[in-house]
């Protein structure tokens, strides 16, 4: 298989690191894998600037190589070759345990935790869930965590689980607790099956990724006979 060799550059180390470190932690906890080649590819374009991988080898020029690069080397030799996703078998991901199980009934269809788990091991799990709630790239005042936890959670503890989430060590803050951070880790394989259960149980129910809101109702004007008065501009400038 012919390889193009591309050359690559970033402009901030530091920046592609942090960019990184992000897009595999937020596609671990979503896809429950880590990126393809490609995807890879295409966040390391990102990193240098560019849209994508198309747009990087899109500006590539032969002279960019520089002299001292010979002719027709190749720096993909040891990469894999691209394959077709949608001919290419996935394997399936193992069945959820007892104890994914378990947890999993602690949790109503939109996600939001409905009952704290007796056992520890079975807390751990539903903090997993809780923690991707939260956005690494932010900090949070102590108010702004509760209003997170009391939208994903309905029996009214949030103090609880904001404690919990420091004990489990997947969120950290500050000793006067002015600022909350989540901590950027990989799920174990529990975690994993326990968020796959969860978005695959809710799957068929979901219109956003928002816990449904509950709207006060619209009080009408009625008219004398008691009926809805309704209100119509066009009648009104007729």
């Amino acid at each position: 298989m012919t390889r193009t060799a591309v050359p690559y550059s970033a402009p901030d180390l530091s920046a592609l690191a942090r960019l990184l470190e992000r897009a595999l932690a937020d596609h671990q906890v979503t896809h429950g894998r880590l990126p393809g080649h490609v995807e890879m590819m295409n966040l390391l374009a990102r990193g240098a600037g560019k849209r994508n991988l198309q747009h990087l080898q899109a500006d590539a020029t032969p002279a960019a190589a520089g002299p001292s690069t010979p002719a027709g080397t190749d720096f993909w030799f040891d990469a894999p070759e691209l394959l077709d996703p949608s001919t290419t078998p996935v394997a399936a991901p193992p069945e959820p345990g007892e104890r994914v199980l378990k947890t999993l009934k602690c949790f109503d269809f939109s996600g939001r935790l409905v009952r704290w788990p007796l056992k520890l091991s079975q807390q751990r799990l539903a903090m997993w869930v809780l923690w991707t709630r939260f956005d690494a790239r932010r900090a949070y005042t102590e108010a702004e965590v509760n209003q997170v936890l009391k939208a994903w959670h309905t029996y009214g503890d949030h103090a609880t689980l904001r404690r919990e989430l420091i004990n489990h060590q997947l969120m950290t803050r500050k000793s006067d607790c002015s600022e909350y951070r989540k901590l950027v880790q990989w799920p174990d394989d529990e975690a994993q099956s326990l968020l796959r259960a969860l978005r695959k149980r809710q799957a068929p129910y979901r219109l956003s990724s928002r816990p449904p809101r509950v709207l006060p109702a619209i009080a009408h004007p009625l008219n004398e006979a008691g009926e809805v008065q309704a209100h119509d501009q066009d009648d009104q400038h007729a």
